[in-house]
């Protein structure tokens, strides 16, 4: 691990489908409040994150939509419902972007650049090279890649690994377990200062 990026660690990305949530089988999607299920360990870690003065952000393909499975609506929906959940429990997104499109009809779609972009529209101090992308597909570490950033593979569970896994473990800085875990190691990775939990 380059502890040294670690060090400088100022915004954490975030997919959401196997990373926050539990992932539906290939081919299907979660497309209602009712069918998202949060992981164990997830609001904790996010928790974790914000009291350490972290950015901390959540970047989506939602193909579904395009797909005609669900709407926009039933995404924001699932949102509202999440940053609530995590309010309760003293953690919070700072935002939230999510591609509706499908493959090939867009810059947003992970691993294209556009989520990453539309996050600098709102918060212009955003430095690729002072982040970390963390998910648990090739696309979630090629999109991290090929903006400069640290990336760590959820590996999750293998019912529901997407193809191309073997790729992504080689793009990968690190590969854990859980969201819970991967927090665990930039958390320690990270000098203590202002920002620090410990301080």
């Amino acid at each position: 691990m380059n502890q040294d990026r670690f060090g400088h660690l100022r915004t954490v990305f975030l997919d959401r489908d196997g990373v926050l949530n539990e992932k539906m089988p290939e081919g299907q999607y979660v497309t209602c409040r009712e069918e998202f299920r949060l992981l164990s360990g997830v609001a904790e870690a996010i928790a974790r994150l914000n009291r350490a003065g972290l950015r901390v952000i959540l970047v989506s393909n939602q193909r579904g939509i395009a797909l005609g499975l669900y709407t926009t609506a039933d995404v924001d929906a699932i949102h509202a419902s999440l940053r609530s959940f995590l309010r309760i429990r003293g953690a919070h997104l700072d935002g939230i972007y999510y591609c509706p499109h499908d493959k090939g009809e867009c810059d947003c779609r992970k691993p294209m650049p556009g989520l990453f972009e539309q996050a600098v529209l709102n918060f212009p101090d955003i430095d690729a090279h002072s982040g970390v992308m963390i998910g648990d597909s090739l696309s979630d570490m090629e999109f991290g890649r090929r903006l400069g950033m640290m990336c760590i593979l959820i590996e999750g569970d293998p019912v529901h690994r997407k193809s191309g896994i073997e790729e992504a473990r080689g793009l990968a800085d690190l590969r854990c377990s859980s969201l819970a875990e991967a927090v665990d190691l930039l958390l320690e990775a990270r000098p203590l200062g202002k920002n620090s939990e410990l301080s």
